[in-house]
């Protein structure tokens, strides 16, 4: 029997003290009579003699360790006891395990799971924090490109490499900055310029021209510039920040216009050019300067707001692949440099712009829905599973929608503005049709209605994105009025007894399933990674604050001690 406990029996604690005894007298008693030179031969005759004191204690022996009759490996037996190395045990057993050091005291921490769970801190509120989001950072993620200069929204590589814009993930970015306006203190701004009142000394080339004037569309005063076509320097204004590295300004550029930031390493003196440029581009590298394309304005108003260490850090991996992470702390804004012609307002830099970037998401959700169809279309590809037929592009996700109306139904309760909820309560249509006619509705024994985050052929009843889902009807039935807030409020009921009657179906024992694919294709479950049992298990304790039936707390109970190893019982 092996055993993976660390016991030594009396007899083998004895020798090994009498061994560390002798191994002190010998050392002080060598350092005493030994010059500097002789200390290297006297270590390593204390640890020849250490090695022979524990490798002639009795039954102390390397061996091979036989696995299931298959291969063996090197192990180790003391006394009665055999020891595997950890290293097999990670692999073998999917634990996980890490030396740490406390007081200066080593000690071995051992996990079943590398997911931390995130506990309510009260009752769910459709106007306030979205789960746990708050800890997101969407767009620093590997698989999203960059932040669009364009709509300031995330685009995606998940799926395909060139990039597209995922609904999904744009409604995570939403969600994520509504969520840290809520959480965080107050940012620290600091205004640039602003003609009303705070105006610059800007420095201006020869044949530059600024000038101060009032515009009627926005109802103020604005800076105006151009310099010539040919002329290779702009007009530029000198400052200093550190951390306020969030840059936003109201932008009227002609078609050759371009804003330029430059960045400073605090510590390495290197210099980075951020190019915010009307030409038709996504994101461009070349050495230190990074282009993103902000779109043509046509003599209107753009709204820009831009994290600079993010669009800096997304230039720098475009080209290389070792993907250094910069420090926020270590980089600071030294200059803005304009080009071309056309007139800006409101530059101001800050810690941090949430609000801004919340409404960024939320604008593109409202222009980018289908408006027959009610859904945000996905643009790629996607194959879910062998044996699934492939989702061809244009598909809806029930997480998707879910997600884009929380962040619709937050936008219409900070704002007031209808559109917001125009487009949240259009979200519903696709609820209401059979994935198999381009909705996300599915049917589980022809008697559960399921919200299907892939509406594949045949269903595969992926469990976190229905729980998203849910939410987001949950959002809009709480916030919108009259037979709107009663079809939400229906469309949830449903999902709601759904989830009840089907959820212990992706219990394993030991572990959840992401989804049914082992019952619609007859297959081996397909096991939730931890960091997804562990969003299954804070969805139900998020639910378990707005239902109280028990089945939310004891299935979560259940599911959290499948994170610290245990098992359900067998016969």
């Amino acid at each position: 029997m092996l055993y993976m406990m660390m016991r030594v029996n009396l007899k083998t604690l004895l020798l090994v003290l009498v061994a560390s005894v002798c191994s002190s007298l010998l050392t002080l008693w060598y350092y005493c009579g030994l010059k500097n030179s002789d200390w290297k031969s006297t270590l390593q005759y204390k640890h020849s003699v250490l090695d022979r004191a524990s490798n002639e204690l009795p039954g102390n022996e390397e061996i091979d360790c036989y696995i299931n009759g298959e291969y063996s490996i090197g192990c180790r037996k003391e006394g009665d006891e055999v020891y595997l190395p950890f290293s097999f045990i990670h692999k073998y057993f999917e634990i996980y395990g890490k030396l740490a050091t406390y007081d200066g005291l080593q000690r071995f921490e051992w996990s079943h799971s590398y997911s931390k769970l995130v506990s309510p801190k009260g009752k769910y509120d459709p106007r306030g924090v979205f789960m746990y989001f708050e800890n997101y950072n969407v767009e620093v993620r590997e698989r999203v490109k960059c932040v669009s200069g364009s709509d300031g929204v995330p685009i995606s590589t998940q799926w395909e490499s060139q990039g597209y814009y995922y609904p999904t993930q744009i409604a995570q970015f939403g969600l994520s900055h509504y969520s840290k306006n809520l959480t965080e203190p107050e940012p620290h701004k600091k205004t640039i310029e602003d003609s009303d009142k705070t105006q610059q000394t800007w420095t201006v080339p020869q044949g530059s021209v600024v000038s101060r004037q009032y515009d009627k569309l926005v109802n103020s005063y604005v800076m105006k510039y151009a310099t010539p076509e040919t002329s290779s320097s702009g007009i530029s204004l000198k400052f200093d920040h550190v951390l306020d590295l969030v840059l936003k300004l109201d932008l009227c550029t002609k078609d050759n216009g371009s804003v330029t930031v430059v960045l400073q390493s605090r510590e390495k003196k290197d210099v980075y050019y951020l190019h915010y440029t009307t030409r038709n581009l996504v994101m461009h590298t070349r050495d230190n300067h990074i282009y993103y394309g902000i779109g043509l304005s046509n003599n209107r108003w753009k709204h820009l707001t831009r994290d600079l260490v993010v669009d800096l850090q997304k230039g720098l991996n475009l080209n290389d692949k070792t993907k250094k992470k910069l420090s926020r702390s270590k980089l600071k804004a030294i200059k803005m440099i304009l080009y071309g012609s056309g007139m800006i307002d409101n530059v101001t830099l800050s810690t941090s712009e949430h609000m801004e970037q919340f409404y960024d998401a939320a604008r593109w959700l409202a222009a980018n829905q289908n408006v027959t169809s009610g859904g945000w279309p996905n643009p790629v590809r996607r194959k879910v599973a062998t044996g699934m037929a492939t989702l061809e592009p244009g598909w809806y996700s029930s997480m998707g929608q879910g997600h884009a109306i929380s962040v619709l139904s937050r936008a219409y309760y900070h704002s007031g503005e209808k559109r917001y909820l125009q487009a949240a309560i259009r979200g519903l249509r696709p609820f209401r049709l059979s994935s198999a006619k381009g909705g996300v509705a599915a049917s589980f024994l022809g008697k559960y209605i399921w919200y299907e985050e892939y509406p594949t052929t045949p269903s595969s009843f992926v469990l976190n994105g229905f729980i998203f889902s849910l939410l987001g009807l949950y959002d809009l039935k709480t916030i919108a009025l009259g037979k709107d807030a009663d079809e939400a409020s229906a469309l949830f009921d449903q999902g709601m007894a759904s989830l009840k009657s089907m959820l212990t179906l992706y219990d394993m024992g030991s572990r959840t399933t992401y989804d049914l694919r082992h019952f619609t294709l007859r297959t081996a479950p397909n096991l939730a990674r931890w960091d997804y049992h562990a969003i299954h298990v804070n969805q139900l304790l998020l639910l378990s604050t707005i239902d109280n039936d028990p089945i939310f707390t004891t299935t979560a109970e259940r599911w959290i001690g499948y994170m610290n190893g245990k098992r359900a019982a067998h016969n």
